[in-house]
């Protein structure tokens, strides 16, 4: 089942075939810290290739290599289709051998249009004074036909759906690698591309996938969803600690095996029980929610009840906690915590929404969730400041022995409250993030995709964390098209569309399957509701 690349049993097409990609001996220090250890990896011509790890694993670190971004250790290899390339990988050289990057955040640009973008690449590198606009947007649209995806080369990525805009993303690294390498042949990484896209969205693109390496390329597909993994790749190599863990044919390996060698044991997923809330006291009510993709939303949370709030992109749900925070505006309702005085949303501030003991941890990490350049003692101790105030203004011993404690209790690693919130994995940010919050014990805490990036260990710290602040009397609401992770921690879940809700689930009915199932089939029962 387990393979090692340094064993020369790779799985070939024809004998004697050389790996699309080979790699030996790559390690990589930053300090005395060893990131990468000895890592060695194969991928096959025509293969789609999975690359799995923890938060801090190495997986970032290996594709920052092949970029060029970092340099290796002395005493790597890198060889592809049988010829050697040079280590560290110069500038601009990943492109003339065949290797193309799609990251998670796309790297298109919004205000231009889909063909300004395809062509970005070309105008960075060749001296272009004059471009036949009309001949690409033609030659763009038999790119797109190709592929069987109906995408206007003159609209505005910008107002493209999340999906679309992955899609182009995609191909236009795979016109890259097409046009930059022998007949078609080529390299192409994708880096968590799935994340912010709903179960059609990603059997689409797993349909664009398939058809690039059938044309003749190498995938590499990264990502920490292991469901994902068994469908799409042939092959996975997974890093743990910045050393070769393994390779596993996916289709063979179960949920368990990929579990393990990801992170090094055993591990039982959390499972929330699914207690009855309806004897006990309503924390939150919320009433005619409206504002930007909600409708005219109204429901009860329960004290210690963890909801769900999923849909379809573009379906409200995720946009729901905005307005409830205040973070972005509303234009009708109203949010009542506790018994006391309803507040209208209309006008709502964060302050408001914070005073009234609202949380709120949104998708956006380092941007709208944390402060990347401040440290974590900085960001954890944010929201209670004036708990460190003293006649000479800020105790900041104070502050940092409550971010140690505090990384301590939520696990996060490295446990240093002088490091700025950047340097941590995702995991651990997402966990300093989640402390900052925490500690305030508010009355109803929400959260945006809050396990996006987080790799499947320190999904249980978080969800563990959550369960046990419902315990002590949180309500909280966790926004997330993530259908396994919402079946994993929720006791109900509200499935969006259009902006209303159009299915409650509870109990027995809350499976990984069921809540995708309802989701697909929201855009129809929202018609319906309109029509009645």
């Amino acid at each position: 089942m387990i393979a090692d690349p340094r064993q020369d049993d790779l799985p070939r097409k024809v004998p004697g075939e050389a790996p699309a990609l080979s790699i030996r001996h790559l390690s990589k220090r930053f300090g005395s810290s060893l990131v990468l250890n000895d890592v060695a990896l194969d991928v096959m011509p025509g293969e789609v290739h999975g690359l799995l790890g923890q938060n801090g694993s190495g997986k970032s670190t290996l594709i920052k290599v092949l970029a060029g971004f970092h340099d290796p250790e002395p005493g790597a290899e890198l060889s592809m289709y049988g010829e050697a390339a040079e280590l560290p990988m110069p500038a601009g050289a990943a492109r003339r051998l065949g290797i193309a990057f799609v990251h998670q955040h796309l790297g298109l640009i919004p205000s231009l249009s889909v063909l300004e973008n395809l062509l970005l690449g070309d105008l960075a590198a060749a001296n272009l004074w004059r471009i036949d606009w009309r001949r690409e947007a033609a030659k763009a649209r038999e790119t797109f036909a190709r592929f069987g995806l109906d995408i206007d080369p003159r609209a505005r990525i910008g107002d493209l759906p999340q999906v679309s805009r992955a899609l182009v993303a995609i191909v236009r690294a795979f016109e890259d690698v097409r046009q930059h390498s022998a007949g078609g042949r080529g390299l192409l990484i994708l880096d968590e591309p799935t994340p912010f896209l709903p179960k059609a969205g990603v059997d689409q693109l797993f349909g664009l996938v398939r058809g690039i390496v059938k044309a003749g390329a190498s995938v590499i597909f990264v990502s920490h969803d292991i469901d994902e993994i068994r469908e799409i790749t042939d092959r996975a190599t997974i890093l743990r600690d910045g050393n070769l863990a393994g390779t596993v044919v996916s289709k063979t390996a179960d949920h368990d095996q990929f579990i393990e060698l990801i992170v090094g044991r055993r591990v039982s997923l959390y499972q929330a029980e699914k207690p009855e809330f309806s004897g006990r006291p309503v924390a939150a009510t919320i009433r005619n929610a409206g504002g930007g993709l909600v409708d005219n939303v109204s429901f009860d949370v329960r004290k210690g009840e963890i909801v769900g709030l999923t849909g379809l992109i573009g379906s409200g749900s995720d946009a729901l906690p905005y307005l409830l925070y205040g973070a972005k505006p509303a234009t009708s309702g109203t949010i009542e915590i506790a018994g006391n005085k309803p507040l209208p949303l209309a006008g709502l501030k964060p302050g408001n929404a914070m005073a009234a003991k609202i949380a709120f941890l949104p998708a956006d990490r380092l941007g709208a969730a944390g402060v990347g350049n401040l440290t974590i003692a900085d960001n954890m101790s944010l929201p209670v400041l004036t708990e460190f105030r003293n006649w000479s203004g800020l105790d900041w011993g104070a502050i940092t022995e409550r971010a140690r404690q505090l990384g301590q209790r939520y696990d996060v690693r490295p446990n240093r409250p002088e490091l700025n919130l950047s340097a941590l994995s995702g995991g651990n940010a997402q966990k300093v993030l989640m402390a900052k919050w925490l500690q305030t014990e508010p009355a109803l805490l929400m959260l945006d995709e809050p396990t996006q990036g987080v790799d499947v260990g320190a999904r249980q710290h978080l969800f563990a964390a959550l369960d046990s602040a419902a315990e002590k009397g949180t309500s909280i609401l966790v926004a997330s098209t993530d259908s396994e992770q919402l079946a994993q921690i929720c006791h109900r879940v509200l499935v969006f569309a259009r902006g209303r809700i159009v299915k409650e689930l509870t109990g027995a009915e809350i499976t990984k399957d069921r809540i995708a199932e309802e989701c697909l089939r929201s855009m129809s029962s929202a018609t319906l509701s309109e029509a009645a």
